[in-house]
């Protein structure tokens, strides 16, 4: 794996999916009105600018200096997993499944995973990897979420009918 070329390209893609997140967001800016949707909007857009991020500094520290990638990892994550842990705890019960607060859940849990690997990179060897491989997997994995939340989010779910 050429982790300098993956982390390139992720990152890229990220903020590609961060900018048309941004057009789908400014067709609709009563979204920003209510506090709830401004929340789950926000939590879409975390969902591919903080993987961006790390994916730069990725490219930064690489495998040469992993101090440099190890440590914003962390803190990016950290912030991640608050801020999905705040959303989850704010999901409306009443929704009609149970997908968007599951699926924060799970993003709180892959940035506490991406948190965990950047503070303990020995971690990795459980699953036979670099720990800049496993974290790899990891931001795919969150990206792939974030795709998920994006479709239930324009499907509907987590926002009021007259929200359209």
């Amino acid at each position: 794996m050429d982790v300098s070329t993956f982390y390139a390209l992720f990152s890229a893609t990220c903020f590609t999916l961060v900018g048309l997140w941004w057009n789908v967001v400014q067709g609709h800016r009563d979204w920003l009105r209510d506090p709830a949707l401004r929340r789950s909007v926000g939590g879409i857009y975390l969902s591919f600018l903080l993987p961006a991020l790390m994916g730069l500094f990725a490219q930064v520290g690489g495998t040469e200096t992993p101090e440099i990638w190890r440590f914003s990892f962390v803190v990016l994550a950290v912030i991640g997993c608050v801020s999905m842990l705040r959303l989850t705890w704010h999901s409306r019960p009443d929704g009609p499944s149970v997908f968007l607060p599951l699926a924060q859940a799970v993003a709180a849990l892959f940035y506490a995973l991406i948190a965990v690997v950047g503070a303990e990179p020995e971690l990795a060897d459980v699953v036979d990897l670099k720990p800049i491989q496993a974290e790899a997997v990891l931001l795919i994995l969150l990206v792939v979420l974030g795709h998920g939340l994006v479709w239930r989010f324009m499907a509907g779910e987590g926002r009021p009918a007259d929200a359209d």
